[in-house]
């Protein structure tokens, strides 16, 4: 792993890898800016603010320069502020909200390039996922921890420590000094607040990545392997760990491929529901009024995650609700508390049961979903889906994923600079500098102008 990291910037990608890395980072881009404005991003700016820092890079949405770890750590809370960032079913993570701010924020530091940053992407996707993989997600959350938060924290580091160009020795250790920051505890779920699942699937992983690579790169040693051997990670954290995913494939299989990007902006284990509904809502021109009541069996494992869950973007009866009600859910739905006190989304939303369904085996699909709407007329209307748009059997367009991109980031920077940023993303390997991104990520109400200081 750590000879790997350690060539990933000297290492020629496929193009179809780097298409889809320069997809993951738009999206990434789009959670950023939208989650900027969200409480998630705008705590996390003001904690920045009062800590001060170097100028090196940028907190998205502002016009504020400071240090790599502080920008990794607003921006990867910002990417996270909101269930539209992107998903990795195998390993249970949200890689891209960790791995692109983290990258983001050393290849600022240094002025690298656009392809640089690329393939410093491409190598935390690679790392974070596989070490996601070798917890064994489903054994992991027995103990009370989630792959979310713990496996993200290599990914960052493995994307800083290839642009920071660490021999392997350099490498390894900062892989330790990661291992040494990951938490995962699972009480997050708990929160009625976004907040702090965006700090411990985003923002901490991002911040704790650079800080692994900013010790090892100033000279500080550890046990340099800290999956294998007496009280290692993977055992310390799982009851079954799969060592053997750590290095599976590896070079060969990408990460970024394998990686979901989501249609609608809630909590993946709800992306297949909607999308049923909305085919169903299509197919049978159904609006509230015509429902008794609906039905959704997903897999056990995913059922509790966002059954009535307090977080309103990962709560399954109240984003169906709002699809009954109106039609559609945008973003802008999902956020507004009127909507969610409204009485016709209460009234759609306590006709919406969840079952766990032991049937609907993890093992063939964690995405899967069987959904029945019963008529007022006494008449059942179903729709089984084995995956969602958006996932690698059902991948998303090129057009698609901009389009999602543009629905969250027009209103926070504006049309014409968000056509600028999706053609600097799309050419990305043409850019010298990715300071050069710095203008078309900052908000409307901010000076663009200020962004263009910062030191290599």
């Amino acid at each position: 792993m750590s000879d790997y990291v350690a060539g990933a910037l000297d290492r020629r990608l496929p193009d179809r890898v780097l298409i889809h890395a320069k997809q993951h980072v738009l999206d990434t881009f789009a959670a950023m800016l939208s989650g900027s404005q969200l409480s998630p991003g705008r705590a996390a700016r003001r904690y920045v603010q009062e800590e001060g820092g170097p100028p090196r890079a940028q907190v998205i949405g502002s016009a504020l320069l400071t240090s790599a770890t502080l920008a990794a750590l607003a921006n990867g809370a910002a990417a996270h502020a909101d269930e539209t960032d992107d998903s990795h079913a195998a390993s249970g993570t949200h890689p891209g909200c960790a791995v692109v701010p983290a990258a983001l924020a050393v290849a600022e530091k240094f002025g690298l390039s656009g392809k640089a940053f690329l393939h410093a992407v491409v190598v935390g996707y690679d790392i974070g996922c596989r070490v996601g993989r070798a917890l064994n997600p489903a054994a992991l959350s027995e103990t009370g921890h989630s792959s979310r938060g713990l496996a993200n924290v290599f990914g960052a580091s493995a994307a800083g420590a290839a642009l920071w160009r660490l021999d392997a020795g350099e490498v390894a250790c900062a892989l330790a000094y990661s291992a040494q920051q990951a938490a995962g505890v699972g009480s997050y779920i708990r929160a009625e607040e976004h907040f702090e699942k965006a700090l411990v699937l985003g923002g901490l992983p991002a911040r704790s990545g650079v800080t692994a690579v900013l010790l090892a790169r100033a000279g500080g040693r550890g046990a340099a392997d800290p999956f294998c051997g007496e009280r290692n990670f993977l055992e310390a954290y799982s009851p079954a760990p799969h060592p053997e995913e750590l290095t599976r494939g590896l070079g060969e299989l990408f990460e970024v491929t394998q990686t979901s990007i989501k249609r609608y902006c809630v909590g993946s284990p709800i992306q297949a529901p909607l999308e049923a509904l909305l085919d169903l809502m299509a197919e049978s021109r159904l609006c509230a009024e015509d429902v008794q009541a609906v039905t959704v069996r997903i897999p056990e494992r995913r059922a509790a995650t966002v059954n009535d869950r307090n977080m309103a973007d990962v709560n399954l009866q109240l984003i169906l609700a709002l699809a009954l009600v109106h039609g559609r859910v945008s973003f802008t739905a999902v956020h507004s508390q009127e909507l969610r006190e409204d009485p016709s989304i209460r009234s759609v939303q306590a006709r919406v049961h969840l079952v766990p369904d032991p049937s609907l085996r993890e093992s063939a699909s964690p995405r899967q979903v069987r959904l029945e709407v019963l008529t007022r007329e006494g008449k059942t209307l179903s729709k089984h889906l084995s995956t969602y748009r958006g996932t690698p059997e059902n991948p998303a367009s090129g057009r698609e994923i901009e389009d999602k991109a543009r629905e969250l980031i027009v209103p926070v920077i504006g049309r014409e600079r968000a056509e600028r940023l999706i053609r600097q993303v799309n050419q990305l390997e043409e850019l010298t500098d990715v300071r050069e991104l710095r203008p078309n990520l900052v908000a409307n109400e901010q000076d663009a102008s200020q962004t263009t200081g910062g030191e290599p």
